[in-house]
């Protein structure tokens, strides 16, 4: 169990640092030949805030920023249709044509069979990335107003050099105020490519792990984003034997003591609609442990599956779950985050028990 601040003298259970862009799905056909697209919302870091409101049921906040013209108040819409508080979210003035700031968009089509999951972003130059240090008044939110849990990422801090500082600086208030801080790793190539590739993106993370309680990550975050080798593991990912994970996570245990734990999934891709898809997690008091595996688990849309996995752990451990038990809850989470469209849950708490517990798909009448 991690101990956290008592929910009367918060305001917030979780507050989410990052960008929310707008999802443009072109459903069953393909980015390069749709005519029509559905609009979602979705952003690695709101996506598990957005889960814990909206599955769990929790008191969610997101700190992001919008450009003030109707793109950015669609996004809005969609984070109120979420149920997440939009009080923190900030509006910068639009110019008329985004020459000097404006509102990410990602394109992504779902894969199917041998043909994988395609994104393509449009997101340089967004209101979020110009966010600047000494911008948001962190004592206020986690001081006066008060927040039990901050999540933020990688992906966040790839955006621009101000992501990384606002990052950094909104971990060290939340941890000075005793707010818990978790990290997704979501190591992403696209985002670091053109400013300095793996090296740089260690160098960020590193960094920023200092402030960090619970690190996430997937099968190759903690290599690319961090460079924790993982023995017998090819560049293709074809095999994830156990063993060698739960080694490199107690390796980063031992290199970084000061996590309260550490979490991974294990994603095997056969094809697009079919992946293996299990979890493992660590603790001081634990050890490292797993949650039960689901092989050849049907995929309709894998984006966000990762992102359901770490609200699913984040709600557990928040609501005093032991580590097993959260694990599970995550596991679970993110395969049923798998069974929809979109990059956000639309499952109930209800369900991601059932299948955390062993439930099946059996009709429920």
């Amino acid at each position: 169990m991690i101990e956290t601040r008592p929910a009367a003298e918060c305001e917030f259970d979780i507050v989410a640092l990052g960008e929310v862009m707008l999802r443009l799905d072109p459903g069953d056909t393909r980015i390069r030949t749709a005519r029509r697209f559905e609009a979602w919302e979705g952003g690695g870091e709101y996506n598990v805030a957005r889960g814990m409101r909206k599955v769990f049921g929790l008191r969610a906040g997101v700190v992001t920023a919008l450009a003030d013209n109707e793109i950015g108040h669609l996004v809005e819409n969609l984070v109120m249709q979420g149920g997440v508080d939009t009080s923190l979210i900030r509006w910068d003035a639009y110019d008329g044509i985004g020459r000097t700031v404006r509102n990410g968009l990602n394109f992504t089509e779902r894969g199917f069979g041998v043909r994988g999951a395609l994104g393509v972003s449009d997101r340089a130059n967004t209101a979020i990335a110009h966010l600047a240090p000494g911008t948001v008044d962190w004592d206020d939110l986690f001081g006066r107003r008060g927040v039990r849990w901050l999540h933020t990422g990688g992906i966040y801090a790839a955006l621009s050099e101000n992501a990384a500082a606002v990052a950094e600086e909104a971990m060290a208030a939340a941890q000075k105020h005793g707010t818990v801080v978790s990290f997704d790793l979501n190591y992403r190539p696209s985002l670091w490519a053109g400013i300095g590739g793996e090296e740089f993106a260690r160098d960020v993370n590193t960094r920023l792990a200092g402030h960090v309680d619970v690190m996430i990550g997937n099968e190759e975050d903690f290599t690319a984003a961090l460079g924790f080798e993982v023995e017998h593991v090819d560049e293709n990912l074809s095999s994830l034997p156990m063993d060698s994970f739960e080694a490199m996570v107690a390796t980063v245990a031992e290199k970084m003591p000061w996590f309260r734990a550490i979490a991974t999934t294990l994603r095997t891709v056969h094809t697009a609609s079919d992946n293996d898809w299990q979890a493992i997690a660590w603790s001081p008091g634990t050890g490292v442990l797993a949650s039960r595996a689901r092989d050849h688990l049907d995929i309709f849309d894998r984006v966000g599956g990762g992102d359901g996995f770490a609200s699913g752990l984040v709600f557990g451990l928040l609501s005093g779950e032991e580590l097993q038990t959260s694990l599970e809850l995550g596991a679970a989470h993110g395969a049923l985050a798998m069974t929809t469209p979109g990059d956000t849950s639309m499952v109930t708490e209800a369900e991601v028990r059932a299948l955390a517990g062993g439930g099946s798909a059996r009709v429920r009448r």
